[in-house]
């Protein structure tokens, strides 16, 4: 891929570091867009909250979650047992940083996790996660064409970890202001 392909891909977790930073290239990490508004499944949604945002483009169907739908991606939406985890544990404050190849003018970041009893050894689905996000950054500025929704570079959250044991997934979205997409990176965590 040229230069120029490179450097229209947008962004990805860095810290701790996600699944596509580890075992992709990282302007394949830093491409795994598809629309927004997770856990939604249909695409022409408007934004509750800033309705004069770009209507979300078609989210990522169930099982392709990881890759976002991108079939260069399609490897990180396998069940495996020997993805590379970060130990974390119940309750901790993790710190999640974001770097971007393109920055947009963004509305929100959110982090969703793997429900207690959820099946590692299927491919990832909205039913496996907990249906509300465990932790929500929301930049207020409206409308997105007139305000200063640009992250800064790299972005950093604090999330406070719930209550879990063993192996889960932490999917972090984020979700573009001026246009339908947003960004997907799974992290893998290991509860001690």
């Amino acid at each position: 891929m040229t230069g120029t392909q490179q450097s229209i891909r947008h962004g990805s977790v860095i810290e701790p570091v996600s699944r596509a930073a580890i075992y992709l290239e990282s302007w394949q990490a830093a491409g795994l867009e598809a629309g927004k508004f997770f856990p939604a499944t249909e695409s022409g949604l408007l934004d509750p909250f800033a309705p004069d945002d770009v209507p979300n483009a078609q989210p990522p169907a169930d099982g392709r979650i990881a890759s976002a739908g991108q079939d260069f991606a399609a490897s990180l939406d396998e069940p495996r047992s020997d993805w590379q985890t970060h130990t974390v544990s119940s309750g901790q404050k993790l710190q999640v940083s974001w770097s971007y190849h393109a920055a947009h003018k963004t509305r929100r970041w959110n982090y969703f996790l793997t429900r207690d009893g959820w099946d590692p050894n299927r491919p990832l689905s909205r039913d496996q996660f907990e249906s509300a996000p465990i932790h929500t950054e929301q930049f207020s500025g409206q409308p997105y064409w007139s305000a200063d929704l640009l992250p800064p570079d790299p972005t950093r959250h604090t999330i406070t970890l719930p209550r879990r044991n063993g192996y889960h997934v932490l999917l972090a979205v984020w979700e573009v202001a001026d246009t339908g997409n947003g960004f997907y990176q799974v992290i893998d965590l290991t509860f001690s």
